[in-house]
C-alpha cells in the first residue's frame, strides 16, 4: 500500500468509528448511511492489511493495530480541523444543553456554583441532571445518554490510566478521605472508636445498587472482620437524615458531610482501619471533548475543584 494512493477520507470514517465504537452511531455523526461506513472500513482494511475493527454484541472492538494507529489519526485530523476552521467560540452566545450524571451529594455541592457561572457567563447553556446509579458510567457515555459523569469511579479510573484506544477521557478533580459519621449524641461519639466497637454497631451503607456490600466490607474482610448492615440507601441526603435520627453509623467521604444538610446534628470519627482515598473523577467521551462548549463546562468544574481541593485533598490531573 502506498500512502499516495490512500483515500484520506477513510481516516475520517475510521476516527468516527473508533470514537463511537459503533458503526450506526458513527454513521449518524458523519451524516452517512451505515452501509457506507461499513464499506469505507472495508476499504481501509484492504489498504492497511489489518482487520482493524471486530464486530461484537455491543458494537465494534479495535484490533491492536487500530489502537496504535488511532492516536496519530486523531491528532492529525484535529490539527487539520484547527487550521481549516479556527475556533471563534463566544460562550455568552453559546446554545447548548448538557446531560450530567452525579450522585445527589456531589450535585448538591457543585451545582449552585455551576449555576452562578452559567447565569453570569453562558445564559444559553442548560444542564439536565441524570441519576448516577452505577460506579461504571462508561456505557452511558458510549451510548450518548450523558455528556459528563462526575463521581467516585475507582475501577474505571484505574483502568483508563493504562488502557489505550478507549474513547473515554477522564480527569481527577480532587481526593478526600472517608470518615465514620454518627449523630452528635450517639454513645460512640463520646469515645475513641476502636475496631471491636465499630464492628458491633448497626450500619447504614450508601449503595447505588442496593447491594449490602461495599468498600468498607472488603477492607474488613481482609483483616478477618465483618459488620452488620441494617440499612442500605441510594442517596447521601437520606443517609444523613437517618443517621442523625437513629443509632446507625455510616461511612462517608468527609467532604460530602455538608451535602446531607445535617452537619449540625452529626459528628465524624476517624475509622479504626485503613481505607484508600476517595477520588472525585470527571469522565467524558472523546466525541464531546472537541466541543468548545463542553471544554468550557469542564474548565468550570476544574476551577470549582481548585477551590474545593484545600479542604478535601490535593487535586491531581490524570
Amino acid at each position: 500500500m502506498s500512502f499516495l494512493t490512500l483515500d484520506l477520507n477513510l481516516l475520517r470514517v475510521f476516527d468516527a468509528v473508533m470514537t463511537e465504537q459503533n458503526l450506526t452511531r458513527a454513521a449518524g455523526h458523519l451524516a452517512m448511511t451505515q452501509p457506507a461506513v461499513s464499506n469505507a472500513i472495508k476499504r481501509l482494511r484492504e489498504s492497511l492489511g489489518d482487520e482493524l475493527l471486530i464486530r461484537t454484541a455491543y458494537g465494534v472492538k479495535p484490533t491492536p493495530r487500530a489502537e496504535a494507529l488511532w492516536p496519530a489519526v486523531r491528532q492529525a485530523l484535529a490539527a487539520l480541523e484547527a487550521a481549516v476552521m479556527p475556533e471563534t467560540f463566544d460562550v455568552s452566545k453559546a446554545q447548548a444543553t448538557f446531560r450530567m450524571a452525579m450522585a445527589d451529594a456531589t450535585a448538591a455541592l457543585w451545582l449552585p456554583s455551576l449555576m452562578r457561572s452559567i447565569e453570569r457567563e453562558a445564559p444559553g447553556v442548560n444542564i439536565r441532571m441524570v441519576p448516577l446509579t452505577t460506579r461504571e458510567p462508561r456505557p452511558m457515555l458510549l451510548r450518548g445518554d450523558i455528556d459528563l459523569a462526575v463521581g467516585f469511579f475507582p475501577g474505571v479510573a484505574a483502568q483508563l490510566s493504562y488502557e489505550t484506544g478507549s474513547p473515554i477521557r477522564h480527569e481527577r478533580l480532587y481526593s478526600g478521605v472517608y470518615v465514620c459519621v454518627m449523630r452528635k449524641d450517639h454513645p460512640l461519639a463520646k469515645e475513641k472508636l476502636d475496631l471491636d466497637t465499630y464492628c458491633k454497631a448497626n450500619h447504614l451503607l450508601v449503595s447505588f445498587s442496593g447491594r449490602a456490600h461495599g468498600l468498607v466490607d472488603e477492607a474488613l474482610a481482609q483483616i478477618g472482620r465483618e459488620r452488620r448492615i441494617l440499612l442500605t440507601v441510594n442517596q447521601f441526603f437520606t443517609a444523613g437524615r437517618v443517621v442523625a435520627n437513629s443509632d446507625l453509623i455510616t461511612v462517608l467521604p468527609k467532604h460530602l458531610m455538608v451535602s446531607t444538610g445535617m452537619t449540625d446534628a452529626l459528628v465524624w470519627r476517624e475509622l479504626p482501619f485503613q481505607l484508600p482515598a476517595v477520588h472525585l473523577d470527571m469522565l467524558w467521551h472523546e466525541r464531546d471533548g472537541r466541543s468548545p462548549a463542553h471544554r468550557w463546562l469542564r474548565k468550570n468544574l476544574e476551577s470549582m475543584a481548585e477551590s474545593a481541593a484545600p479542604k478535601t485533598g490535593a487535586r491531581k490531573v490524570v
